[in-house]
């Protein structure tokens, strides 16, 4: 399980640079974001993502496709389930930190991924990516319904990287749609 998830970081990080050379599929974007109420917010919230987080959105989007899911909150979901990273883009050397810390050390990036109460701002210098990947997931959901996302999209992007059961108990949430988007995400 390890090995697997050290390539699939080692994957990820060459996707990050490689995005910055390859164009960014607008037109699959828009016909993907063409089912919400207002589709030309979802695209302005798209284009304010890091350039690796928008390739990053249209590959999980395509592996659903592939996989042959075809629910529209899911692919909108997809597409911005990283859009909370535009609050505080997180350096390279930061997210390749983040991913080394919480392999070595959970606890430690848990602790260094708190924002204290009453505190609201995102931390300068080290802690400002732990910030991020811990709390990126509820400010993406938050973005996404002001923009007009459907609440079933809202909802998997705030849970996209929380471990739910039945007993949850989350009325706007299809457990099946945020498994399948949490796989898509982790291919």
């Amino acid at each position: 399980m390890r090995a697997h998830r050290a390539q699939h970081r080692v994957r990820q990080f060459i996707q990050v640079v490689g995005a910055f050379l390859a164009p960014v599929d607008e037109a699959y974007v828009g016909e993907r974001l063409g089912h919400a109420a207002d589709p030309a917010a979802l695209l302005h919230l798209f284009r304010t993502m890091p350039r690796a987080e928008r390739h990053h959105g249209i590959d999980v989007s395509r592996i659903l496709d592939r996989w042959g899911h075809t629910d529209p909150d899911l692919h909108i979901a997809a597409l911005l389930h990283d859009v909370g990273k535009a609050a505080a883009p997180p350096a390279l050397w930061g997210r390749v930190l983040v991913v080394l810390v919480e392999y070595l050390a959970p606890r430690r990036a848990e602790t260094w991924g708190d924002i204290a109460d009453g505190n609201p701002g995102i931390p300068r210098g080290l802690r400002r990516a732990f910030v991020v990947r811990r709390h990126h997931a509820r400010w993406g959901a938050q973005m996404a319904a002001e923009a007009g996302a459907p609440p079933r999209a809202v909802a998997l992007i705030t849970c996209h990287h929380e471990v739910l059961s039945a007993s949850d108990g989350e009325a706007a949430l299809d457990l099946d749609l945020l498994a399948a988007l949490q796989a898509a995400d982790e291919a």
